[in-house]
C-alpha cells in the first residue's frame, strides 16, 4: 500500500509539471492575437527609432548625429517605455516625420493591446470554473495506460477507491456537478472532467484512446452501453467493463458486442469492477471477510519462471491455489503437487490480486482466452 501512495505521489507530481507546461501553452494561445500584435508594434518602434531617428535634417553635423542615434537595445527600450507615455531617450523635434507619427500611434496600440489583454486575463482569472476546467483537461492529457471511470455515483465512487488502493491512475467523468461524492473524488487527487461521458470530445479529453480499461457504472443501462461502444470506437483494444442492471441484458451485450466484462449490479458490487479494470484475467472476484479474492487465469510461457516448476512449488513461492491445470485436451480440476509445469500449460488459480500478478510475471502473461469466456 505504500508503495502504491510513493508511486501515486511520484506520477502526480511529474503530471502537475507537465500539465502546468500544457497550462501555460493555452494561455499563450488564448492570449496569442493580443500578445502577437504587442510584440509587432514594440518590433516596429525599435526598427524605427534605431535605423530611422534621429533626422539628419534635425542635426547640425555628423558628430552630433553619433552622440544622438540610438543603440538597438537603447532604440527598443525608447520603444518599450513609449507605450507608457515616456519618451526620456528620444527627442520628438528630433526624429523624421514618419518617425513622428509613432509617438501617438505607439503609446495608443500599446494601451489598447495591454489593456485588452488584461481585462481578458482579470476574466479568465476570476471565472474559476473556467480555469479549473481548462486545468484539469490539461492533467488529463499527461495520462498514458490509465482507468476512465464514467459515472461517480456510489458505484463509481466505490471503484475509485478500490482502483486507487491497487495503485491505478484514474481520471473520472461524471455529468453532476453536485454529485454527493464529488468533493471526496477531488480530496483523493483524481482528476474529474465535468459532461456527457456518450460524447466522444469527452472521451478523448479523457484520453481513452491511451487508457488500458474504462469502467462504464452510471445508473442507465443504454447510457453505458452508449459510452461503452463509443470507446471501443476510439480505442478498440481499450478493457470494457460495465455495469447493467438487466443480468440477461448482460449477457446478451457481452455476445452481441463482444464486451470484455459486463456485470449485472444485481450479483457484483463496487471491488468486482475494480479488479475486473486491472490488467489482471479475472473470472470471478468476491470477499473473503475483509480480503478480496479471485479467480483468475494464466499460461505457462516458454523460458518464464515457472516452466519446470511443480505445482505445489509455485502455489508456495506465489501463494495461491491452483485448481484447474488444462495441458493440451486434458483439463484436470484436481492437479497433483508433484506435476510439473511446461510452455503451453494453462491454470486456473485462487489468489488474490496481488498474488495474480506475480503469478502473470512469472509465467509470463495471462492466459489467452476468447473473449465470450471471459465474463464474469
Amino acid at each position: 500500500m505504500r508503495l502504491h501512495a510513493s508511486r501515486r505521489a511520484t506520477g502526480t507530481v511529474r503530471r502537475n509539471a507537465q500539465a502546468l507546461g500544457r497550462n501555460i501553452r493555452v494561455l499563450i494561445h488564448e492570449f496569442g492575437l493580443t500578445l502577437g500584435l504587442f510584440l509587432l508594434i514594440l518590433g516596429i518602434g525599435t526598427w524605427a527609432f534605431a535605423v530611422r531617428y534621429p533626422d539628419p535634417s534635425a542635426v547640425s553635423d555628423l558628430r552630433e548625429l553619433d552622440e544622438v542615434q540610438l543603440e538597438p537595445f537603447e532604440a527598443f527600450y525608447a520603444a518599450f517605455t513609449l507605450i507608457f507615455f515616456q519618451t526620456d531617450l528620444v527627442e520628438f523635434d528630433k526624429a523624421p516625420p514618419e518617425v513622428r507619427i509613432l509617438f501617438f500611434a505607439i503609446p495608443a496600440a500599446g494601451l489598447a493591446f495591454v489593456g485588452d489583454g488584461i481585462l481578458r486575463f482579470g476574466a479568465a482569472l476570476l471565472n474559476r470554473d473556467r480555469r479549473k476546467e481548462t486545468w484539469l483537461m490539461a492533467v488529463a492529457s499527461t495520462y498514458r495506460d490509465h482507468i476512465v471511470v464514467c459515472g461517480l455515483g456510489r458505484i463509481g465512487y466505490r471503484v475509485v477507491k478500490v482502483l486507487l488502493q491497487l495503485g491505478e491512475d484514474i481520471i473520472g467523468i461524471e455529468h453532476n456537478l453536485e454529485g454527493p461524492f464529488m468533493d471526496d473524488i477531488r480530496q483523493m487527487n483524481v482528476p474529474v472532467l465535468l459532461g456527457d461521458a456518450r460524447q466522444r470530445e469527452m472521451l478523448e479529453q479523457a484520453r481513452v484512446q491511451e487508457a488500458s480499461a474504462i469502467v462504464v457504472c452510471t445508473e442507465d443501462d443504454l447510457t453505458n452501453l452508449a459510452v461503452a461502444l463509443e470507446a471501443r470506437e476510439i480505442n478498440p483494444r481499450i478493457k470494457v467493463v460495465m455495469r447493467m442492471f438487466d443480468s440477461q441484458l448482460a449477457e446478451k451485450v457481452r455476445h452481441g458486442f463482444k464486451i470484455h466484462t459486463a456485470f449485472s449490479t444485481s450479483a457484483l458490487a463496487a471491488p468486482v469492477f475494480a479488479a475486473a479494470a486491472t490488467r489482471a484475467q479475472i473470472d470471478y472476484s468476491f470477499y473473503v471477510d475483509d480480503a478480496l479474492m479471485n479467480v483468475g487465469r494464466a499460461t505457462v510461457h516458454p523460458g518464464s519462471a515457472l516452466e519446470g516448476r511443480a505445482i505445489t512449488e509455485a502455489e508456495r513461492e506465489i501463494d495461491v491455489s491452483i485448481i484447474l491445470h488444462k495441458r493440451s485436451e486434458n483439463t484436470d480440476l484436481h492437479p497433483a503437487p508433484d506435476v510439473t509445469l511446461r510452455a503451453g500449460d494453462c491454470l486456473v488459480v485462487f489468489a488474490s490480486l496481488q498474488a495474480l500478478k506475480r503469478l502473470h510475471a512469472l509465467s509470463g502473461g495471462p492466459c489467452e482466452t476468447p473473449e465470450e469466456e471471459m465474463t464474469i
